[in-house]
């Protein structure tokens, strides 16, 4: 049992080192990250523009769930037009992982 914990322990600190990470982000870290950026622009933010986000998460990497398409953000914030697509990720030591996908539009 000893030795079984201790081959999990230096797998896990192997994907840790590796860049092994469960969301994909432009710019990750060994322990966790939180992250922003944009991928779409067609105008500017505007005072009032309507904001919808849609999400999905992971688990270990084992597990996933969700809808994070533009589709979805965009009914989720009742929008007809997006102007600005941007995305943002978390991630917790590979053990939890977070994607979204946020629409701005009218």
């Amino acid at each position: 049992m000893t030795r079984m914990m201790a081959v999990g322990a230096v797998l896990i600190g192997v994907m840790s080192v590796s860049g092994c990470t469960i969301v994909q982000a432009p710019v990750m870290g060994v322990l966790g990250s939180r992250v922003k950026w944009g991928e779409y622009a067609q105008g500017d933010d505007k005072p009032g523009q309507k904001e919808g986000r849609a999400c999905m998460d992971t688990v270990l990497g084992l597990l996933a769930r969700g809808d994070a398409s533009v589709r979805a953000a965009k009914a989720n914030g009742g929008i007809t037009e997006v102007s600005v697509v941007d995305h943002s990720a978390r991630n917790f030591l590979n053990i939890v992982g977070e994607y979204c996908t946020v629409v701005r539009g009218t």
